[in-house]
């Protein structure tokens, strides 16, 4: 009988931690995209600051926000927050899509794509950034090159802890 209820209580632990153990996967994915937003976007600011690219953070704010606040310290900083957190679905749709492979290109082919989506596909929404046909060289290259190492700081990793909770770990991460 002590036996029986040791097993039933050894099981139940168990059950317990596999769902802390993904649990604590989907936080760190949550964290990984809120520092990984901050990070560039922050990085993003200091361009700014120094004339690399002619918008800051705040860009992200233009299609909701009124106002000339948006574009001074305040904006920024705003610009700064919002990015982190929409960095939160960014991280998990690279989870969802690319955590599997565990190298650097898929993070930086990711980021990659992403420029494009926001450059030409979400281009209408953000009136101050000229079209890619009429950016300048520094702009290109800057926006192109923070956001391949936004994508892979976020790809990598999202990537990495996936498999180090997989494979090293023998986790079992909900699909």
């Amino acid at each position: 009988m002590d036996t029986l209820i040791f097993e039933v209580k050894s099981m139940g632990k168990l059950e317990q931690n596999e769902q802390e153990a993904s649990q604590s996967f989907i936080s760190t994915v949550a964290v990984i995209g809120f520092v990984g937003g901050a990070l560039w976007s922050l990085v993003a600011y200091f361009a700014y600051t120094f004339k690399f690219i002619p918008f800051g953070p705040a860009v992200i704010l233009e299609p909701w926000a009124l106002g000339d606040w948006k574009t001074g310290t305040l904006g920024q900083w705003l610009g700064i927050l919002a990015i982190a957190i929409i960095s939160i679905g960014v991280a998990f749709l690279y989870r969802v899509l690319l955590a599997k492979f565990n190298s650097i290109w898929p993070g930086i082919v990711f980021g990659f794509v992403l420029w494009l989506v926001v450059f030409v596909v979400l281009h209408p929404l953000f009136n101050t950034i000229d079209p890619i046909t009429e950016m300048n060289r520094n702009t290109l290259t800057t926006s192109i090159s923070l956001y391949v190492v936004y994508g892979l700081f976020i790809g990598y990793s999202v990537s990495y802890e996936y498999h180090e909770r997989t494979v090293h770990e023998g986790e079992s991460i909900q699909e």
